[in-house]
């Protein structure tokens, strides 16, 4: 192999190492901007279930986009967003009592006075679940702190 050729190959395997990582980092950046992972927020109060959602239904509010399972769901958020919106911005219940974020895993999740709770794990929602209202009190004390820095 000639030392030009040896020179293109090392640049063409630096170009698609130096492409590898930006995709990689758009895909990290886009995910912090994802709410809930996708999933449908509307749809644990309309069917009781997690959904994922459908990119062709989306919205964007309180700085992350919000996807939906169908036209209606996205109708019921953009009108009242507050509504369906997990609370903490979508970080576990359980460790926002503890005075920290962590993400969520959308399948773990409960209804608690028409709020929605989301939670990282089983074990982090059998925890929460111990002393739901004052796991609560602790997280909404709690956020205080992070909400103006999510």
């Amino acid at each position: 192999m000639k030392h030009s050729e040896k020179i293109i190959l090392c640049l063409s395997f630096m170009l698609a190492l130096l492409i590898g990582v930006t995709e990689l980092s758009a895909e990290k950046l886009l995910s912090k901007v994802i709410a809930i992972n996708g999933y449908d927020t509307v749809a644990y109060f309309t069917e009781s279930k997690a959904l994922p959602g459908n990119q062709g239904y989306f919205t964007q509010w309180n700085g992350l986009i919000w996807y939906f399972s169908n036209k209606g769901h996205k109708d019921l958020f953009d009108n009242n967003p507050e509504k369906y919106a997990p609370q903490y911005n979508g970080y576990c219940a359980w460790a926002m009592a503890e005075s920290r974020k962590a993400e969520t895993d959308p399948k773990v999740w409960k209804i608690v006075n028409g709020k929605l709770y989301l939670n990282c794990s089983k074990a982090a929602f059998e925890s929460w679940s111990k002393d739901i209202p004052g796991n609560i009190k602790k997280a909404d004390k709690n956020w205080l702190k992070f909400s103006d820095n999510k």
